[in-house]
């Protein structure tokens, strides 16, 4: 990096209260030679050096006031030099540690810590409630939600809540009509990367979820589990004006029509509309053309 560049990545020197400190961690082992990082320490705050400004480890035991450091960049603030050294590697996309099994580099030891559990199978965190085990703690922490019914997510539209900021972030979508994802063979747009992966299907004539009550194979897993409900007999979803009962939302929808008088359905060779898909296609087989010219029905 240019000494111009390095001039970009500023702190600042400011004083908190605290009842107690920790020592500071030796910031010299994260120092590279010629890093950033390492010409920082020598840049000066009001003609002092950041070594003079700085309360040393012995201080920072004894004295209720406590030195802080500020990130220009972007405000953060640090209780010690070595955090502030770290965190700079955020801006200027240092990585120097990197995974012996397949290369990726870090910018912080903690990542490629948490990185090294991939191959390495470990999972340390394990939920209290139903003993499933998580590479991370965040992870854990975000599936304990499912237990404890906690949704801290949501939506400044329309209410709703989530359990996770990514499946708020999905929703947004639907608020906002982005559609990122597309189809290369018909341009079909979709929300969701797993509606594309779905939709492809149809393309492909992939089908790779099966009943195991009748073999028949389905595109999605949504479909699976709607045509489940035939065999186990379970209606999910009510009509509300009359409480008919019905194991497909589909199978719902086109029976609430006869409570709405929509007719939904029309006809391609007459335009007649109809509630019913299958009355729109006995239309015509109803209908016979007499010798006269006329029809009857």
């Amino acid at each position: 990096m240019s000494s111009r560049s390095a001039d970009t990545f500023m702190v600042t020197l400011t004083y908190e209260q605290s009842d107690h400190s920790e020592p500071e961690p030796n910031s010299e082992q994260y120092l590279p030679l010629s890093s950033p990082e390492a010409e920082l320490k020598k840049r000066t705050d009001h003609g002092k050096s950041l070594d003079d400004t700085l309360v040393s480890d012995s201080q920072s035991k004894t004295h209720t006031r406590k030195n802080s450091v500020q990130c220009n960049t972007c405000g953060k603030m640090f209780p010690y030099r070595s955090h502030l050294i770290t965190h700079l590697r955020v801006h200027t996309g240092e990585k120097l540690y990197s995974c012996t099994v397949c290369g990726k580099r870090f910018g912080q030891k903690s990542d490629l810590e948490r990185h090294v559990r991939i191959h390495t199978g470990e999972k340390p965190y394990s939920c209290a409630i139903c003993g499933k085990k998580f590479r991370e703690k965040s992870g854990m922490e975000r599936h304990v939600r499912i237990h404890t019914g906690e949704k801290p997510h949501c939506c400044s539209i329309c209410g709703k809540r989530f359990i996770q900021m990514i499946q708020l972030k999905k929703h947004m979508k639907i608020h906002t009509g982005e559609k990122p994802y597309f189809c290369g063979t018909c341009e079909k747009r979709f929300i969701r990367k797993i509606q594309l992966k779905d939709h492809m299907r149809i393309h492909t004539g992939e089908c790779p979820y099966s009943c195991n009550s009748c073999g028949e194979k389905f595109i999605d897993l949504s479909a699976l589990k709607a045509h489940v409900r035939i065999h186990t007999d379970e209606k999910s979803y009510p009509c509300s004006t009359c409480g008919k009962e019905f194991s497909k939302k589909s199978a719902l929808k086109s029976h609430a029509r006869v409570h709405t008088g929509e007719k939904h359905h029309c006809c391609s060779i007459c335009g007649e509309k109809n509630i019913k898909v299958r009355l729109k296609d006995n239309c015509h087989t109803e209908r016979r053309e007499t010798p006269g010219g006329q029809t009857q029905t």
